[in-house]
Formats: structure tokens, sequence, C-alpha cells
């Protein structure tokens, strides 16, 4: 199994169970398995057990979002030897209160003695796993913060220009079996973001890349500006930037999901710009 995933994810460095391995290793994951929800989009189901990660995201080279994302490192990581605990998350509980622990979750580490964050579940977060120690960490011209709020509850402050404000994360271990319920609510319910919205992402050096509502790509760059924003214009364009600049394998999705996720794509633009319109007079 090690071997396929590494293939998928291009890494030949050595394999150790040691600081530079774990960096390495999340990193190349991080830049070459997208984050999308495509399926999602589709009304496919988001299925958690192990072959079928393995078979999407390793066999089929596709991407998922945060419960999928994470599920496949945790088996890489377990996989080349490393002390892995998935916790359980809880993005924008700092606003939204305690209804939000679940929807997310993330992978602590142990390696020569010291804990380290590592998640692979938000579209433009960090390339390399955090040490879990309070203060600033810097990373690819980005700060993200640590902050301890109890024994066990941390938080983790997204960089300034990301996707999210923050997530709160408690050190208890949990399954992904655990994150079944919640995420089979958050890929079917129709007041989902993730059935109401399409995203797709990836992190590189030079900084993320966003896919929203399928019409619409913002690039940020390291350090926080947005470079570029791009609105596609045809079907094709679409397709084209899904496979060249995302990564997604779109003979995986077939001719007839792309139709469709640019069809309902142009539904979920129209409300977008006329919720901007409303806002603006």
């Amino acid at each position: 199994m090690l071997d396929h995933i590494l293939d998928r994810i291009g890494y030949t460095g050595s394999v150790a169970v040691d600081v530079p391995t774990l960096q390495a290793l999340h990193r190349a994951w991080r830049t070459t398995v997208p984050y999308e929800n495509l399926d999602i989009q589709l009304g496919r189901p988001i299925r958690l057990d192990c072959a079928s990660l393995l078979d999407k995201l390793i066999h089929r080279r596709r991407g998922g979002y945060c419960y999928e994302q994470n599920g496949g490192l945790e088996l890489l990581l377990r996989a080349t030897g490393f002390d892995v605990t998935m916790v359980e998350g809880a993005v924008q509980r700092a606003d939204q209160g305690d209804s939000m622990w679940g929807n997310h979750n993330a992978l602590l580490v142990i390696v020569e003695g010291q804990r380290w964050l590592a998640d692979a579940g938000i579209g433009d977060g960090f390339l390399e796993p955090l040490p879990l120690q309070p203060g600033f960490h810097h990373q690819d011209g980005h700060a993200y913060q640590l902050e301890q709020l109890g024994p066990a509850t941390w938080r983790m402050h997204h960089h300034e220009g990301g996707s999210i404000q923050s997530y709160d994360f408690d050190t208890a271990p949990r399954k992904l079996s655990d994150f079944r319920a919640r995420s089979h609510r958050l890929s079917t319910a129709p007041d989902s973001t993730y059935v109401t919205t399409l995203v797709v992402g990836r992190t590189t050096t030079d900084g993320s890349t966003s896919l929203l509502l399928s019409r619409t790509i913002r690039t940020l760059t390291t350090g926080g500006t947005t470079r570029a924003v791009h609105t596609l214009n045809s079907i094709n364009e679409f397709a084209d930037t899904l496979r060249d600049k995302f990564l997604v394998p779109i003979d995986d999705l077939g001719s007839a999901a792309i139709k469709q996720l640019w069809q309902s794509s142009g539904r979920q633009d129209a409300l977008w710009r006329a919720r901007v319109e409303n806002a603006s007079t």
C-alpha cells in the first residue's frame, strides 16, 4: 500500500520516521491531492472506509474534502510508521459556538518527542505540519498561530486572507468512523455549503488557488495578496482547468458529470452574483 500512495503523491525521497520525512510527505500530499467536493456536487456518496479512500484518492487519483483528505493522509503516515492520532475539529467555533464540533478532523503526529498538527483538510491550509506549541509559526510566507484554549483544546488561527479564520480541535483520540454521520449530513443536506457551493482548491509553494462555484478562479499568493481573479467562460475551459490547474482526472468524472457540474455551477454563479448586487444596492 505504501508504494502505491508514494507513487500517487510523486514522492521519491527517503522514508523514515523522522521530522524531515513527515514534513516532506505532508507537503507532497498537499500539493498533489486536490481539495474538492465534486462528488458531493454530483450527488455521489462519500465513503470513509479504508478501501474506498484508497480507491478514490490513490487508485483513481481524485481528491476529496476534509474527512477524506485526512483519512487518506492518516493511511499514508501510519503505513510509513508514524504515531498518528485523528482528532475532532470545529471550523469557525470561535464565531459560531460548540455546534461546530465534528465539522472537521485533523491529525496529531508524535515524532522525535514532539507533537505536530497535520491537516490536509483545509483547501488553502499549511503545506507542512505545525509543531503543537503555542505561538506563531511561519511557513511559505504565511503566519499561522496555535493557541491553547484548555488542557486538551487548541485553536489554529489561519493565515491572513485564508478561507477560514480559525478552527478548534480536541486532542482526544477519534476514529474516522466517528465522523460518518456528520459527513453524511454535510454531503447531502440541502442547506450545507458543500452541497450548495462547488469548491476545488490546490496549494503550492507559490500560494493557493481556488475554484469557486466552478466559474471563478482566485489565486492567493504567499503573503496573502490576491494575484488574479479569473472567470471561466466555457465548459471546455472548465474541464481543462480541473485537469491542468487542479490535477483532477476528468476521465474519472466522465463527460456527463462535467456537463452537469458546469450547468449547476451556472445557477450557483447567478445566485452569487445576485446576492452581491443586492448587497451593494
